[in-house]
């Protein structure tokens, strides 16, 4: 791990001297053209510092912005880096520029070409102080993007777990707690449940509820349990019986004697004696059978 940090450091330190001595070499050519242009020494001595220096300023924005951001900055390094090279390269080829013998304002014998130096030239501090006012708002006011866990470094999150306290340590997210589904017996088909089992018999008699409309779970349930029938147990109230007493089988064959006396032996049916007679299928069928037996010996 040291030594991770101490090549990094000299890489650093590398790099800082190159860009030094490669600055020196660059200042000497652009200091020459800031008085061909006509600055003074002092403003000439700082020239190198507004062409070279935003351009090291450009650098740093590039790594440390993103998206669109980083692209100006790498737009404004490129061009900085054009104009820094095109003027050195002016000052090789001009060799008056070195003794400074060269007249004000006169960078090349071809006209064209001398205006567009100069203008160049003397737009560049122009330039800088807004393209360098503009990175460095934008430095200030990014907001970097968080790093997933899976993309840090080995070492920055064995460092980050170390000094990480429980507390700030993620927490695992408890499962989603899903609720039983409880069936709701359909309103409409209340009044075709049968109990499966025998229900005690209920204290009071409930009204029907009616199941329309059902506003609740509980409204249903209630409902449900209201309309249920029920089996009848215990002794059956007076008020419930049949008026009329229990006849015995001669009974009835008197009675079907009686009603049947004028009728035809055509007539003498099951269906009419119990009709006449109020009885049940099965007894009229016997008495039918019963008094056609004695017409037909009476007959013999």
């Amino acid at each position: 791990m040291n030594l991770h940090r101490r090549g990094r450091a000299a890489l650093i330190l590398a790099l800082v001297a190159v860009v030094g001595m490669a600055f020196r070499v660059s200042w000497n050519a652009l200091r020459d053209i800031a008085n061909a242009i006509g600055a003074d020494d002092t403003a000439a001595m700082l020239y190198p510092f507004v062409v070279d220096g935003l351009m090291a300023l450009a650098l740093v924005a590039t790594l440390v912005l993103s998206g669109d951001a980083r692209k100006f900055a790498l737009r404004v390094l490129g061009t900085y880096t054009i104009a820094s090279l095109v003027l050195n390269y002016v000052h090789g080829l001009v060799p008056e520029l070195h003794g400074s013998t060269v007249g004000w304002g006169r960078l090349a014998d071809w006209d064209p070409a001398n205006w567009a130096l100069v203008l160049l030239a003397t737009s560049l501090p122009v330039g800088s102080i807004y393209f360098g006012s503009d990175l460095v708002a934008k430095v200030l006011h990014h907001r970097p993007t968080p790093i997933p866990a899976g993309n840090t470094n080995a070492e920055e999150s064995t460092e980050t777990e170390r000094i990480r306290s429980t507390a700030d340590l993620p927490e695992s997210t408890p499962a989603p707690v899903v609720a039983p589904v409880v069936w709701v017996p359909d309103p409409s088909a209340v009044d075709f449940i049968k109990p499966a089992l025998p229900v005690e018999p209920a204290p009071a008699i409930v009204p029907a509820v009616d199941p329309a409309p059902v506003a609740s779970i509980e409204q249903r349930t209630v409902a449900a349990e209201s309309t249920r029938s029920r089996r009848a147990t215990g002794r059956v109230p007076d008020v419930a019986r049949s008026p009329r007493p229990k006849r015995t089988a001669d009974q009835l064959l008197d009675e079907a004697r009686t009603a049947t006396a004028d009728w035809a032996d055509a007539q003498i049916t099951a269906e009419g004696i119990r009709r006449t007679v109020r009885t049940s299928p099965a007894n009229a069928r016997m008495l039918r059978d019963t008094i056609l037996a004695e017409r037909g010996a009476k007959a013999a």
